[in-house]
């Protein structure tokens, strides 16, 4: 069991839970582990999708939306995995529809891992997703993806050292001729299992007054001791992220991690979505 609990496991779920489930579209069955899939456009994602889940994949919208879902499922000694296929986006600043299901997928979905696919042959632009989703999320597995592209360019592309810099574990992949793909289901396994430890690297993205987030991250965190994201909520509330307030001030942020709350005890939050939708 991974340690933050079979989160998707019916038995594991209380009544509202699995409420939220179907209302979100999803049908919390035998799934072990929910992963979400994230990338820039063009890294080759959806490959790494088809890769991982073969022909145990399902499409659809995301609910009330009108972008294309998919997900789909795999084994790996002895557990199932659903893997759900975000929008292709640059950023999670949701400014755009795709950027928002993404954000809040993330955010609010927790899945027990993410896996943010990278182009090797332009992480300069890629990393820029993967620092957003680790300001949220310390649950990552980063796929270095097309490096057969990156050694036929001359690229040299030191996966350890870029594991070492982000603080989570980097996996090289060519997704198409399966290369890397044993290694990706084995971390991402170990990571759902609690047997990867990681400490994210979490840096300061965007022109903001650093200064200002700061004193807003530090009342956030006076407020919510333990909040794991507090820069992040805070640049979020100063861009006037409408979503983050309704959470922060309803207390479903609390919720999501467990704490407590003026209202009440702590009480855990885990709305997966396991999700088949109609």
């Amino acid at each position: 069991m991974s340690i933050f609990g079979c989160k998707c496991c019916p038995e594991n779920q209380s009544a509202p839970q699995r409420a939220e489930l179907f209302q979100l579209g999803g049908d919390p069955g035998r799934v072990d582990h929910v992963l979400a899939l994230a990338g820039n456009p063009n890294t080759g994602k959806s490959t790494v999708f088809n890769a991982l889940t073969g022909m145990r994949q399902h499409t659809g919208n995301w609910p009330g939306k009108t972008v294309t879902r998919a997900e789909g499922m795999f084994a790996h000694e002895g557990r199932n995995y659903q893997l759900i296929d975000l929008p292709g986006t640059y950023s999670l600043l949701a400014t755009s529809e795709d950027e928002v299901i993404a954000r809040d997928f993330v955010l609010f979905g927790q899945p027990d891992a993410t896996i943010v696919v990278l182009d090797a042959t332009h992480l300069e632009r890629n990393l820029n997703l993967a620092l957003q989703v680790l300001e949220i999320t310390d649950r990552v597995v980063i796929c270095l993806n097309l490096m057969d592209e990156a050694r036929r360019r001359g690229l040299q592309v030191d996966d350890a050292a870029l594991s070492e810099e982000l603080g989570v574990p980097v996996v090289p992949t060519v997704a198409r001729n399966g290369e890397g793909l044993p290694r990706l289901r084995a971390t991402i396994a170990r990571l759902c299992a609690g047997e990867l430890a990681t400490a994210p690297r979490r840096v300061a993205v965007g022109d903001q007054d650093w200064a200002g987030v700061e004193q807003l991250a530090a009342r956030l965190e006076n407020a919510l001791p333990g909040l794991p994201n507090a820069a992040w909520v805070a640049r979020r509330l100063l861009d006037g992220d409408e979503r983050i307030e309704q959470a922060l001030v309803g207390g479903e942020l609390a919720r999501l991690y467990g704490l407590p709350t003026p209202s009440g005890p702590a009480e855990r939050r885990t709305p997966h979505p396991a999700a088949v939708p109609a």
